[in-house]
C-alpha cells in the first residue's frame, strides 16, 4: 500500500503499462484500474476480482474529448456530460466504429460505459498513463464495495500489484449509470446524481431500465454482499445481530443519527465492512427512506441482502 503522491502515481502508471491492475481511489469507491485497450490487462481485472466476464466494466477517461473518441454522444448525452463531468455519473453509449476499448471490457456489447472521474488520484493516473482505464470496484466480485484502502487489502491483498491509499472516499456509493441513445435516457443504476437533474438536462423523462441482458455494472441481483445474512428495515436488534442504525433507530453504529442521506451514503459500505468483521451471527440495518440518495442506498442494500 502506498500513500497517494507523485511517486506513487508514477509507479502505478508503470505497472499499468506492464498490463497489471492497480487499486486507486475515486470519489465514489476505490477502483481496480488497468489499460482498457488491452484485453490481457482487462482479463487480469476479471481474474483478480473473480468477476463474471458477461458483466461489463466502466471505462474511465480524463475528459469529454477523450470520451467522444470512445462513445457516440447525441445532443442529450453531450448536455449531460458537459454539466456533470467530472463526477459520479457513468453513461452507457454506442461504441464509436474505431473504439479502441477491448471487447472484454464491454462484455462484447456494442455499447461502452464511460465515466470522467473527479478524484485527483484517478485523474493523475489517467494523465500519467495516457490510456482509458477500466476500473470496477477494487474488491472480490459481489462483496462489499471498498471505500478505504484497508478494505481493498482485506479483499484483494496478494492478488494485485499495488494499492494507492488516499483515505476514505467522499461519496461512498458507486456512480449513477444511465444509457443514452437516440434521445432516450434510461436509468441502469441509481447513484449520487438525482434523476430529476438528469431529466432536466436531457429534456425528457428518465426511463426505468427494462428487464433484460446485463448492460452495465451493478445490475446483478446479488451484489455488494457481506459474508453474513443481512436483514433490511430493522426497527430493533434481534439476538446475534449487529445493528446499523439510521435516524431515531440507534444501533451498534449509525449511518446518520440526524437522518442525513448524504452522510448515510458515505458511511454505508464502511459500516457494512465493520458489521461483517464484528463477532455477530448476522447483520441488520434500519429503514432508509426511498427518497433522493435513499433510492441508491436501498438499491445497494436489496442486492446485498439478496439470495446468493
Amino acid at each position: 500500500m502506498r500513500r497517494n503522491d507523485e511517486a506513487a502515481i508514477a509507479e502505478a502508471a508503470a505497472l499499468i503499462a506492464e498490463g497489471l491492475p492497480v487499486a486507486v481511489p475515486t470519489e465514489t469507491v476505490y477502483g481496480l484500474a488497468a489499460d482498457a485497450t488491452s484485453g490481457e490487462a482487462v482479463a487480469r481485472i476479471y481474474a483478480a476480482k473473480g468477476r463474471p466476464d458477461f458483466n461489463p466494466l466502466i471505462v474511465h477517461v480524463a475528459d469529454l474529448a477523450e470520451a467522444e473518441r470512445i462513445g457516440k454522444f447525441d445532443a442529450s448525452a453531450r448536455r449531460i456530460a458537459e454539466a456533470l463531468w467530472p463526477g459520479p455519473l457513468t453513461m452507457v453509449l454506442p461504441r464509436q466504429p474505431d473504439c479502441p476499448i477491448a471487447s472484454l471490457a464491454t462484455a462484447g456489447l456494442d455499447t461502452v460505459a464511460i465515466r470522467v472521474p473527479a478524484h485527483p488520484a484517478m485523474q493523475a493516473l489517467l494523465r500519467a498513463t495516457g490510456k482509458p482505464l477500466a476500473a470496477p470496484s477494487a474488491n472480490a466480485s459481489g462483496t462489499i464495495s471498498p471505500t478505504r484502502a484497508e478494505h481493498v487489502t482485506k479483499s484483494l491483498g496478494g492478488r494485485i500489484a499495488m494499492i494507492i491509499d488516499d483515505g476514505p472516499t467522499t461519496i461512498g456509493l458507486e456512480s449513477t449509470i444511465i444509457a443514452v441513445d437516440a434521445g432516450r435516457v434510461r436509468l441502469l443504476r441509481p447513484g449520487p446524481v438525482p434523476i430529476s437533474l438528469l431529466a432536466e438536462l436531457a429534456g425528457c423523462a428518465v426511463e426505468a431500465a427494462s428487464a433484460g441482458p446485463i448492460e452495465a455494472p451493478g445490475q446483478l441481483a446479488s451484489h455488494y454482499a457481506p459474508s453474513r445474512p443481512l436483514r433490511l428495515n430493522a426497527t430493533g436488534r434481534r439476538e446475534g445481530e449487529w445493528l446499523i442504525g439510521f435516524g431515531d433507530i440507534a444501533g451498534d453504529a449509525s449511518l446518520s443519527e440526524s437522518g442525513n442521506l448524504t452522510q448515510a451514503a458515505a458511511r454505508l459500505f464502511d459500516l457494512l465492512h465493520q458489521a461483517d468483521a464484528a463477532p455477530a451471527q448476522s447483520i441488520a440495518i434500519a429503514p432508509v427512506p426511498e427518497t433522493g440518495l435513499g433510492e441508491a442506498i436501498n438499491d445497494r442494500l436489496r442486492r446485498a441482502a439478496a439470495p446468493r
